[in-house]
């Protein structure tokens, strides 16, 4: 696991610049959180690689830059190939010798053999990015889910690439700016979706996607899409489950493998608790596992990952927390994500981050098996919302409507009256909107209300136009809710979970691998027919036939929880004092993105407990601190805003 950064001259006969190697090995500083352990540095005629290295196998042979015998082709690494023995094993037989024991080597030497479609070769989490001096070109790729992200852009005639846009800012030709397009992005979905970012000019790599820097040119592919067509003959319930055991138990047992301590984040769910119960069947040591508590029971789940760490007989760490402790780290996320995020599940994920960091380098989780499996609640709503439709709509506006809004508001976890406000105004909008509506923040009638004229004419009103675009042309599934998974992996998964895993994971040096995001596991389970996922309101009905004998019977039959904090009490009470300053009218007003009044409206009614606006405030607040951070000054927003009118 590492941090990787460089450029590539348009020209790529431009010898490099004076002080190149300082200017790399700055920028390589603002990601030292991401690799701790050391330093590469590559400095040569039209290119620059840059990495900083968390050490997890060969751990000291397994420097980078990585390169082919002759030295001509040259690699830097984020993340873990999983399949490196097996490619290893292939590329010795044709010839290919090697110096370290390390993943990073397979990969000059599979380029070598398949050039850019060696990436249709590899299991694995990465970003990595190849220099094949022969032909002047740097080739990048990530994986097929977006485990590890990376960022790119153009500046005075040369390509920068980067782990996080903070490295980018390092380099003296890339100013700030706010997009304002990605601003409207991140108020709908709660973060900017690829391939925008909240900077102008810079953009990220989306998730199985390929980019080639030639001739002067940048060049965007994508590599792999998921399959939703059912498999023929159609597996039987049985087959199907035994199936999805073996390739999980396989995935598992290839992510064990690790030169420093490992264990797995169990938080009692069913996707936690099977990857810690095959993780235990795999390994030949006693599996570590970790979680942490809070005593506000709506948000805590500790009692049930207890419960299954000591059903498994694992080695169990817990750290008990108090929600005042959680309050305090929200003024500093500013600092460490670059970019605005407002899921406010990334405050516990960096908690147990930093606790499992105490006793391991590496962690197994559970990402993925809510998207693959249909484990939202948000997917057996779009069936309800069918048969809500069929209600005459005088029926609807007059009775259901009126009702739901003059439900008590409450400030607990997915409290009810939260819920049925969500699913009744996502109601009003196409199934796209509405999907995103239920997951996400501002609608777009609030964003009409919330942002300036200014603001509103200088960016594009219709947020969900990429979304409806992949639906169109990347998906191949034909109900709502195969269709629905099939966006969530490419956004909520890609940019919302598995960037705040890596974020979270990576500001304390902590690696996490996800089993469930072998492209394997995900093509058989994209294949199996809708109802082997989704039965009625049972979620994740095939995967809990198969792991069900490995697990506490309650695992299977609970609800979905979340991994959540009391952002609605804490914007009432702890974090009111820094809510009502960053969101003070005097602030708003001067920035000129926001209507200063509305924003004053939300926080009234929320504190007097009218209505419980945390979403749209928690957004707000995320945003500010982000401001705060790396935006210089409010003036610089209003040029940015100007400049596009």
């Amino acid at each position: 696991m590492c941090g990787i950064t460089g450029w590539a001259n348009l020209d790529a006969r431009t010898p490099p610049p004076d002080g190149a190697r300082e200017l790399l090995r700055s920028m390589c500083e603002r990601m030292t959180h991401r690799g701790p352990d050391s330093e590469g540095l590559m400095t040569t005629t039209g290119v620059a690689l840059g990495m900083r290295r968390l050490a997890i196998i060969d751990l000291q042979a397994g420097e980078q830059p990585a390169t082919s015998e002759d030295g001509q082709i040259s690699v830097i690494l984020n993340g873990e190939i999983y399949n490196y023995r097996e490619i290893r094993s292939e590329l010795e037989k044709r010839g290919h010798r090697f110096r370290s024991e390390s993943d990073t080597e397979v990969l000059p030497h599979l380029y070598e053999e398949y050039g850019t479609e060696m990436v249709n070769h590899l299991n694995g989490m990465f970003a990595f990015a190849v220099w094949d001096a022969r032909h002047r070109r740097l080739f990048i790729a990530r994986d097929r889910f977006g485990e590890k992200p990376l960022y790119w852009g153009v500046f005075d005639k040369t390509f920068l690439f980067a782990s996080e846009p903070k490295v980018l800012l390092a380099h003296p030709s890339v100013q700030p700016a706010l997009n304002l397009d990605a601003l409207r992005q991140y108020l709908s979905f709660d973060y900017v979706p690829a391939p925008l970012s909240i900077y102008q000019g810079i953009n990220k790599l989306p998730a199985a996607h390929t980019l080639t820097v030639e001739n002067g040119r940048v060049d965007v592919q994508p590599y792999w899409r998921l399959s939703y067509k059912t498999r023929q003959p159609v597996p039987t319930e049985e087959e199907a489950a035994e199936e999805v055991r073996r390739l999980l138990e396989d995935s598992v047992r290839m992510r064990l493998v690790s030169d420093v301590p490992l264990g797995v984040l169990l938080s009692g769910g069913v996707d936690s608790s099977a990857v810690a119960a095959m993780a235990v069947r795999a390994s030949n040591e006693t599996v570590k596992t970790f979680s942490i508590s809070f005593a506000e029971s709506s948000f805590d789940e500790s009692a049930h990952a207890r419960a299954v760490a000591k059903y498994l007989g694992t080695d169990h760490h817990e750290e008990r927390l108090s929600v005042d402790l959680a309050a305090n780290l929200v003024g500093e996320i500013g600092s460490w994500m670059d970019e605005p995020f407002s899921d406010p599940s990334l405050v516990p994920t960096f908690l147990l981050s930093r606790f499992t960091r105490k006793h391991v380098t590496v962690a197994l989780g559970g990402d993925g098996g809510d998207e693959l499996f249909a484990g939202y609640p948000m997917y057996w709503g779009h069936n309800l919302a069918r048969n809500y439709a069929r209600i005459p709509r005088f029926l609807r506006r007059s009775i259901i409507e009126p009702v739901v809004r003059h439900l008590p508001v409450k400030m607990k976890n997915l409290s009810f009256d939260f819920k049925a406000r969500r699913f009744v105004t996502g109601m009003t909008y196409d199934e796209v909107a509405r999907h995103h509506i239920w997951f996400g923040s501002f609608t777009p009638d609030e964003q009409e209300m919330l942002l300036t004229p200014a603001a509103r004419g200088a960016s594009d009103g219709d947020v969900y136009r990429e979304a409806r675009r992949l639906l169109a042309e990347d998906c191949d599934a034909d109900n709502i809710v195969e269709r629905m998974q099939s966006l969530d992996m490419r956004l909520y998964l890609a940019e919302d979970i598995l960037t705040k895993v890596d974020r979270a994971s990576m500001a304390v040096s902590l690696e996490v691998r996800a089993p469930f995001l072998d492209p394997r596991v995900a093509e058989y389970a994209a294949s199996l027919p809708i109802d082997y996922k989704l039965r009625g309101r049972t979620t994740k009905y095939i995967l809990k036939r198969a792991v069900g004998d490995l697990l506490p019977p309650f695992v299977t039959r609970r609800g979905k929880k979340g991994f959540g904090v009391p952002v609605a009490e804490w914007l009432k009470g702890k974090l009111r004092p820094l809510a009502r300053d960053l969101l003070s009218p005097e602030r708003i007003r001067k920035a000129g993105l926001f209507d200063a009044n509305y924003i004053q409206r939300l926080q009234d009614e929320h504190e007097q407990g009218r209505a419980n606006h945390r979403k749209l405030l928690w957004t707000l607040l995320m945003f500010e601190l982000w401001q705060e951070s790396f935006i210089e000054t409010p003036r610089r927003i209003e040029t940015s805003v100007s400049s596009k009118l």
